[in-house]
C-alpha cells in the first residue's frame, strides 16, 4: 500500500499587495536615496479571455525578492555563487522547523537545546507566522534572526535557513541587513525568506523547493512545500 503524505505549502500568493522590504543603502550609514523605492509587484495582462480575447497572456514585473524566494551568496557576496549555480541538493531533503517562542529575535540560548547538526535544513517558525502577513506593508515589527545567532547556526555548519518574513535580518541599524546576510552567505548558507507557517507543527519534514532557474541571479522566487 502506498505511504499516504501530508503536504503543507508554505509559499507566499504573488500578488500586488504582499509587504515589500526597505531599500539598501548603497553605503553604510547613507539613507537610500528616493529612486531605490522597490516597486510593488506587478502582473500586466495583455490579453484576456475573459474579455473576448482568443487567449489570455499576461507579464510578471517583480523585483528577484518579491514573495518566497531563496537569496543565493551573490545576493551580498562579490563573485559569489548565482542561483543558477545552486546545487540541486541545498533545497530537497530533510528539514526541521524549529517553533521559536522569543517575541523578539531568534536567540542562541532558544538553539542550544535542539542540538542543531552539520549538514541541516532548518526552518524557522515565529509569531510572524501569521500574524505579521496580515499586515499588508512593512513597519520593521517582526521576529528577527540575531547577529549573535547568525553566527551560532554558521559554526554548526547548516546547509540552509528558512524564516517566515521577507527579511530575517532587521533594519535597525541598516547595517545589520548586511551583516545577518553575510555572516550566511559568506558560509555558503542559502537563505529562503517570506515563508507562511502558519498551521504547520514544528518537527522534521521533507522539503521541496526549487527556485527559477535565472541565469546569474541574485535570488530566485520559488514554491516551497514541505511533506510529513
Amino acid at each position: 500500500m502506498a505511504r499516504k503524505y501530508q503536504y503543507f505549502d508554505i509559499t507566499l500568493p504573488l500578488n500586488t499587495e504582499i509587504p515589500l522590504p526597505p531599500a539598501i543603502p548603497p553605503k553604510p550609514g547613507a539613507p537610500p536615496p528616493p529612486e531605490m523605492k522597490i516597486p510593488n509587484p506587478r502582473v500586466f495582462r495583455f490579453f484576456d479571455v475573459d474579455k473576448g480575447d482568443k487567449v489570455t497572456l499576461s507579464r510578471i514585473e517583480m523585483t528577484t525578492h518579491d514573495g518566497t524566494h531563496i537569496d543565493s551568496p551573490r545576493h551580498f557576496i562579490p563573485g559569489g555563487p548565482t542561483i543558477d549555480a545552486m546545487d540541486l541538493d541545498i533545497t530537497l531533503g530533510p528539514c526541521r522547523v524549529i517553533e521559536i517562542k522569543d517575541e523578539n529575535s531568534v536567540t542562541v540560548k532558544e538553539l542550544e537545546p535542539y542540538k542543531i547538526k552539520a549538514g541541516e535544513r532548518i526552518i524557522f517558525k515565529t509569531r510572524n507566522s501569521p500574524i505579521v502577513w496580515s499586515m499588508r506593508q512593512y513597519n520593521g515589527k517582526f521576529v528577527t534572526v540575531s547577529l549573535e545567532a547568525a553566527k551560532y547556526l554558521v559554526a554548526k555548519k547548516i546547509k540552509l535557513i528558512g524564516f517566515d518574513y521577507i527579511s530575517l535580518a532587521s533594519a535597525e541599524p541598516p547595517e545589520n541587513i548586511g551583516w545577518i546576510h553575510e555572516a550566511f552567505l559568506k558560509s555558503g548558507i542559502y537563505i529562503i525568506e517570506a515563508l507562511n507557517l502558519d498551521g504547520v507543527k514544528p518537527g522534521k519534514y521533507e522539503l521541496i523547493c526549487l527556485p527559477l532557474r535565472i541565469e546569474k541571479g541574485d535570488a530566485g522566487p520559488c514554491r516551497v512545500i514541505l511533506r510529513k
